[in-house]
């Protein structure tokens, strides 16, 4: 079993990198090849740890910038998010005079958001911080509400008959059956945080990860692009899966 679960993600690997290297041997392409890109950016992938000062710094401090801003924005989504849902959830009025306002604005794609949050806050983090909330926030909701409407009323039931309180009722009943739907809002926002941080960080930072990736554009370097591309996937991958495990861990099993 552990034999098969390393083969196939190898072979994907392998046919990826196959197919990346076909792509680089033509012509008409500045696409380099994957040896290519590992002599170019060497030095980089080697030392992600050196910080000259300025913008001249290794992926770790670069990353680090990203998910520091992932992290306010995302945490802030997650407390409002998740106090939204239940209210339009177990509030009628409140969900009739919300609903239109998540349903016109959830659409809205994380670029159009920039230049009203740099209007707003004249400022690139603030701006960036924005960016992430705003396009994280609408899955929590979503989910947050669908978990409360889908709780079975045999719970509700329950709570009535043991005479709980407001509070007793939220911690006991409705929060434990919400939070499987909750932990899955809250994995497809933080997959949303890291994209629109990138985002942010291309037109308003000057650091992290998409900053760096805009410098490398602009200087033609591919290669740089490429590599910070793979170490976007890398983390995004990491967060995705530490998001899986506290799920699983938290949630409860049936």
């Amino acid at each position: 079993m552990q034999i098969k679960s390393i083969v196939a993600p190898a072979f994907g690997i392998s046919a990826l990198l196959i197919v990346w290297h076909l792509l680089s041997l033509n012509p008409e392409t500045s696409l380099p090849s994957p040896y290519q890109v590992i002599t170019n950016t060497w030095g980089l992938i080697i030392d992600p740890f050196f910080n000259k000062g300025g913008n001249n710094k290794g992926f770790f401090w670069l990353i680090l910038a990203s998910l520091q801003r992932v992290a306010f924005g995302y945490s802030l989504a997650t407390i409002v998010g998740i106090a939204i849902g239940f209210l339009i959830s177990l509030n009628k009025f409140l969900k009739e005079a919300i609903d239109p306002i998540i349903q016109l604005l959830r659409p809205v794609a994380p670029l159009a958001w920039l230049p009203l949050a740099q209007a707003i806050f004249l400022k690139p983090d603030p701006s960036a911080i924005f960016v992430i909330f705003i396009t994280a926030i609408w899955p929590i909701i979503l989910n947050t509400a669908l978990g409360v409407q889908l709780i079975p009323k045999d719970y509700t039931n329950v709570s009535k008959i043991l005479g709980l309180t407001v509070f007793e009722n939220f911690f006991r009943i409705l929060l434990p059956a919400t939070l499987p739907y909750i932990f899955t809002g809250l994995r497809i926002a933080l997959g949303l945080s890291w994209l629109a941080v990138v985002a942010a960080e291309m037109l308003l930072a000057y650091d992290g990860i998409g900053f760096f990736i805009i410098d490398a554009y602009n200087n033609s370097n591919i290669s740089e692009i490429i590599l910070a591309i793979i170490y976007l996937g890398g983390v995004g991958l990491i967060l995705d899966k530490i998001m899986a495990y506290l799920s699983f861990k938290l949630t409860p099993q049936e």
